[in-house]
């Protein structure tokens, strides 16, 4: 099987060494420099040399605002057969655009990322393949993810950005308030410095991924449950009702399923 990876990035970089043991991968990137790094596989200069390849399955792997564009632009050096596949974190306007491309393709969503996600053990990550993908597509990626002990799971286009405006606006919301209220630590805690690192990491992120993902359609409904939750925070904060507050620390370990506390 022949892979061609556009987007020689982190997650980019990440499905080249993790693919070109086992296939014949070859990798395009528009910034020349970042593909001397590579071992075991092809470098593409032009998208003549991606036709010339006839790659079986094309992994788009640049950046969420150039996705569809990068795809336009190489849609025509590729064989008919060859499967197209995104890596995108958030789907609004795929499941569209593809019907309108009548191509083969698929879908998916490696959820631990390459800020935060300890590639070298993924035994405790997710992946998210979308349902109405090629069906030779989805097994390819499913035996990949198995491969390296991905836990995968299948979500239609909508479920899938529904399943992400939860687990990524209400971390990404909260993390963006706590940058916000910012402030010079000089002796700074465990937690805090935690609660820190987070902060640098998501913010070194895209700036259109952070939009795109609070901007989804499904977003504001999670953050408007932070809001909520800070609003019943504060009123038993002025209260200083210690009850209350109680009641409230064994309600969120009950979500967390932790034990209950004596």
């Amino acid at each position: 099987m022949r892979i061609a990876v556009i987007g020689a990035g982190n997650m980019g970089s990440w499905l080249v060494e993790s693919l070109c043991l086992d296939y014949e991968v070859g990798v395009f990137d528009v910034d020349r420099s970042k593909l001397k790094y590579f071992f075991n596989s092809r470098k593409f200069l032009y998208y003549e040399e991606i036709m010339d390849f006839s790659p079986d399955l094309l992994i788009n792997a640049v950046s969420l605002d150039k996705t569809q564009v990068l795809f336009d632009e190489i849609i025509s050096y590729l064989p008919k057969e060859c499967i197209i596949a995104d890596i995108t974190s958030v789907k609004s306007g795929l499941a569209d655009y593809y019907q309108k491309l009548g191509r083969r393709f698929v879908s998916t969503h490696p959820m631990f990322g390459p800020t935060f996600g300890n590639v070298k053990d993924l035994s405790d990550e997710n992946a998210i393949i979308i349902s109405e993908s090629d069906e030779e597509g989805k097994a390819f990626f499913r035996d990949f993810y198995g491969s390296l002990k991905i836990k995968v799971h299948e979500y239609s286009f909508q479920e899938h950005d529904k399943t992400i405006a939860y687990s990524l606006s209400i971390p990404f919301s909260s993390t963006l308030v706590f940058a916000a209220c910012m402030k010079e630590q000089e002796a700074p805690g465990t937690t805090f410095k935690k609660h820190y690192s987070i902060a640098k990491g998501l913010l070194s992120e895209d700036d259109f991924l952070l939009s795109e993902i609070l901007l989804s359609p499904y977003s504001l409904k999670q953050v408007e449950r932070i809001s909520e939750q800070m609003d019943r925070i504060k009123v038993m904060i002025k209260a200083r009702n210690t009850e209350e507050l109680k009641a409230y620390f064994q309600c969120l370990r009950n979500n967390l399923g932790l034990e209950t506390k004596p």
